[in-house]
């Protein structure tokens, strides 16, 4: 009887403590809510009064960024040039969401006090957007969530993929 309720407190007691470990994990990763008036910072970072965002799962090109697209193709003979593919990335996200209302979900920071955060505008996924219509990659290192939304933008030769480009963290290791 004794030694019964010796593994019964051994038990509970090991439960609790998982369970108070574990607590605070699940605690961590729960979603928070931003919401107000979108300004637009460069492709992936936008600001909602004083708070910095940074677009989670995507990965634009840096504002000085070039990349090249075809501007005269005769035969087998193509001609490229460079354009600030940084500047249009950015553009295409002020042109949809600035001074506009977005609810953005997040669920930590990163190295530089951003939330890491999906931004809504009625409903529509901002992240999804970008990568879906080229203007963005898909951030594997963080994420898969939008790798099938970067194949449908590169099989129809959509923003960045009409072309070439440097991946934007191989740019930035660089430059």
């Amino acid at each position: 009887m004794y030694l019964n309720k010796i593994k019964i407190f051994l038990l509970i007691s090991i439960c609790l403590t998982f369970f108070f470990f574990t607590y605070n994990d699940v605690k961590s990763e729960e979603i928070k809510i931003i919401s107000g008036t979108a300004k637009v910072i460069d492709g992936d970072t936008i600001r909602i009064g004083e708070k910095k965002i940074r677009l989670f799962g995507i990965d634009a090109p840096e504002k000085e960024q070039q990349c090249k697209k075809a501007w005269l193709t005769i035969s087998f003979l193509s001609f490229s040039r460079n354009y600030p593919c940084g500047q249009i990335s950015a553009k295409k996200l002020k042109n949809k969401i600035n001074d506009k209302f977005l609810t953005c979900e997040w669920t930590n920071k990163d190295r530089y006090k951003r939330y890491i955060a999906e931004c809504f505008r009625d409903k529509r996924s901002i992240n999804s957007w970008m990568v879906e219509y080229g203007y963005a990659v898909a951030y594997r290192k963080y994420s898969k969530k939008y790798v099938s939304k970067e194949i449908f933008a590169k099989k129809e030769k959509r923003g960045l993929w009409s072309g070439t480009f440097e991946m934007p963290w191989d740019y930035r290791k660089k430059n």
